[in-house]
């Protein structure tokens, strides 16, 4: 976003989001943790399962993109910017993984990714634009939620499912490093009103997308 007007920063965005939400246009920088995974054929009951899974994760992985491309328009220095766009570049790759994997499961991405992707670019706006501590923060907090979805989903993903389970593991590991980066920038503690508001929404996104 060097020396663009704001404009054109809003067509890049637009761009952004087309990519994040049309199947099959993202592309990721990094194979799959799934390749070196041995594959199993799953029972009929546990690949719905683990699609439904997979998918909720998927759609996790197109508000992530949504949020730190909201945060990053928004930023108050270049360097919160750089930040923001660094760590959407990373979850790019789980967002490719996931999807891979839905594809590989016979399962299809969730209908409602469009509208979780505007939500969380109008949330991350508005946390970019109150303050960098709050910004980072709120990435903080986030990731901290979606460490413990993702653990959740270890413990109810099939024990053959390995190329899943290799996957939602990576991710975890990557999530909890993005939060400690938001901490050691100067990520503010957010009030527990904001983070109950957080839980809420993040439940209704795990709670539709799993079967939509």
């Amino acid at each position: 976003m060097r020396n663009l007007s704001g404009l054109d920063r809003w067509i890049s965005q637009l761009d952004l989001a087309l990519q994040t939400n049309v199947p099959g246009v993202t592309q990721g920088s990094q194979a799959s943790p799934a390749e070196g995974a041995e594959k199993v054929n799953l029972s009929i009951a546990e690949s719905q399962l683990a699609s439904a899974l997979m998918r909720v994760n998927h759609t996790g992985e197109v508000c992530a993109q949504g949020l730190y491309q909201g945060q990053a328009l928004t930023a108050k220095t270049p360097e919160i910017r750089t930040h923001m766009l660094g760590a959407a570049t990373e979850e790019q790759d789980h967002l490719v993984w996931c999807e891979q994997r839905l594809a590989e499961l016979g399962g299809q991405t969730s209908l409602l990714n469009p509208v979780f992707y505007g939500m969380s670019f109008v949330i991350g706006s508005v946390a970019g634009a109150l303050s960098n501590p709050f910004s980072l923060g709120f990435v903080a907090e986030t990731e901290a939620q979606v460490s413990k979805h993702l653990s959740s989903h270890l413990e109810r993903l099939p024990e053959q499912d390995l190329r899943s389970r290799a996957i939602v593991t990576r991710m975890h590991d990557d999530e909890q490093r993005h939060r400690a980066e938001a901490l050691n920038q100067g990520g503010s503690e957010l009030p527990g009103p904001v983070n109950t508001l957080m839980g809420w929404m993040a439940k209704v996104m795990t709670t539709t997308t799993h079967r939509i």
